[in-house]
């Protein structure tokens, strides 16, 4: 079993302190609760929706202080991290996620590969390239908000061996519909588990969730208000669950047959 912990947060944009304290008292809090893999929603730090003169002020690369305060907690507090945030890698902005493990060691740094709205006036996309993590706890594949709105990505995911996929997102109220169908679609067609980390408030629709390899939500949290959701995920249900619906079994390998490229947060 791997407690999970998704942090469904109210980001105030633009206030980095706040924003910043309030996940780090969370993580503790999850951590305190047993909690192994610790998930926060995109842009967690920042906040959405500034101006492109704003993340230039306020996204850091990689290797900057904020990354390396959450290896430090996830180093003190020995649980595996998920951590959205602006990155600023020469003069490019990127909506990304870094994984780091319980040792505080950064595995990998992902970057949003589809943009929606105005995101693309401000943010570069990463490459399409979807590629699960290795961790202490098994593969985790990620993947930020409209990365998800398409099958192909989570698809790649689960070919490789992916056991969850995290979704950290500033998902609308106008989309909660979407949210509702596709991240238990994503589970089912790739039998796979995955978890969705929305934000509260400031245009978003809440409803972070657990949904099992079979579609089937697990947890919910609410529409309006910041939670807490802790589940425990077994993951080898997943051999037992592809018997039953055996989806990547009966797929032709022919289907992808292109290559992969390397997501390296180096390029």
């Amino acid at each position: 079993m791997i407690r999970t912990a998704a942090l469904q947060l109210h980001v105030k944009p633009g206030d980095t302190v706040e924003n910043f304290n309030k996940a780090a008292g969370c993580i503790r809090e999850a951590a305190a609760k047993g909690a192994d893999l610790i998930v926060l929603p995109e842009l967690p730090i920042t906040g959405y929706g500034l101006t492109e003169e704003n993340y230039h002020s306020l996204a850091e690369a990689f290797s900057g202080s904020l990354i390396t305060s959450f290896q430090e907690l996830a180093r003190e507090l020995q649980t595996v991290l998920v951590v959205p945030f602006a990155e600023k890698y020469e003069s490019r902005l990127f909506i990304s996620a870094a994984i780091i493990e319980r040792t505080g060691s950064l595995l990998s740094v992902y970057r949003k590969s589809f943009l929606w709205g105005n995101e693309k006036r401000i943010f570069s996309s990463g490459k399409k390239c979807y590629k699960p993590v290795e961790t202490s706890l098994g593969k985790i594949g990620i993947l930020i908000c409209a990365d998800a709105e398409f099958p192909e990505p989570s698809r790649l995911l689960a070919l490789q061996g992916a056991d969850l996929i995290v979704v950290p997102s500033v998902w609308s109220l106008e989309a909660e519909s979407r949210w509702d169908i596709q991240l238990p679609a994503r589970a089912l067609d790739n039998t796979v588990f995955v978890m969705g980390v929305n934000t509260v408030h400031e245009g978003s629709c809440g409803k972070s969730k657990f949904v099992r390899p079979d579609g089937a939500v697990l947890k919910e949290a609410p529409r309006d208000g910041e939670s807490l959701l802790i589940e425990d995920l077994d993951f080898t249900i997943i051999k037992n669950i592809r018997k039953a619906v055996p989806y990547l079994q009966d797929l032709p390998a022919s289907f992808y047959n292109f290559p992969l490229i390397e997501n390296n947060p180096e390029n």
